[in-house]
């Protein structure tokens, strides 16, 4: 069921998704964009002998799971059980490497969005560093001004549908906020069980409660109900930048981006 699920729609994507399409400032800028990719730490219940690798940056006891979504919050690839101490940009390449024959590498042209925790390089396209970038930082304050912090709200606007996703996801399964003493590997099955419920609850209720106010409000994000709060993994446990150098190339293509959303503002 997950195989059948958890896939892009078109392989090729071919299509231009209606949230770029419709955008005035993002299209036609962003239209070889297909996705976002981000990572998330699930709490864990590991063996104490196997504990320190597991430990991230928070403390606690995780592991890294990282997804790619499409532009209505459906998985389309998840690489599951990383160690939490594992940064992003490593879980990122161990999936490209060692599931090349089922990670969506993204056609020549086109790029998934990612967040400062990865490089800027062919494929996936990172924001500026050192400018405003989350959208209600621009709302709280004065309007975006330069080029770089223009494409920045733009790309954060875009690719929050996989931080929207991800919220669904432990709203409608809280199990993945407290996990039972089960074995890594079911551990690690009970996380691509709840992805794959999500992508078919997406499929086939429109009228779902969750997806049906992210739809409402494009920048809503759900959070962590309050009962459940204290079994969250700290905020800030995912990378908020990466050592990794950018690929020069696709600093240029995001230049000639930046400079294209500034003019058409």
């Amino acid at each position: 069921m997950a195989a059948h699920y958890m896939k892009p729609k078109d392989p090729n994507f071919r299509i231009v998704h209606p949230r770029i399409k419709n955008d005035r400032r993002a299209f036609p800028h962003l239209k070889d964009c297909i996705g976002a990719i981000d990572g998330t730490h699930i709490r864990a219940v590991i063996p104490e002998d196997d504990q320190v690798r597991y430990i991230g940056r928070t403390g606690a006891v995780t592991m890294n799971v990282m997804a790619i979504c499409d532009f209505d919050m459906h998985f389309t690839y998840a690489s599951i059980g990383q160690p939490g101490a594992m940064h992003d940009t490593s879980v990122l390449y161990h999936a490209i490497d060692k599931d090349r024959a089922n990670f969506p590498h993204p056609p020549k042209g086109k790029y998934y969005l990612v967040d400062a925790g990865y490089p800027n390089r062919f494929g996936y396209l990172a924001p500026y560093k050192g400018e405003r970038y989350h959208v209600p930082e621009f709302h709280r304050g004065v309007a975006p001004t330069t080029p770089k912090e223009k494409f920045n709200k733009i790309h954060s606007a875009k690719r929050n549908c996989i931080e929207r996703g991800f919220g669904v996801l432990k709203m409608k399964w809280q199990i993945l906020l407290k996990m039972l003493s089960y074995s890594i590997e079911t551990q690690k099955m009970i996380i691509a069980a709840c992805m794959t419920l999500h992508n078919y609850i997406r499929a086939h209720d429109r009228e779902d409660v969750h997806f049906e106010r992210c739809d409402r409000d494009p920048n809503y994000v759900p959070t962590i109900p309050e009962r459940y709060k204290r079994y969250a993994v700290p905020v800030g446990a995912s990378d908020s930048s990466t050592t990794e150098a950018s690929g020069r190339d696709m600093d240029e293509i995001r230049d000639r981006l930046a400079t294209g959303i500034a003019l058409s503002w």
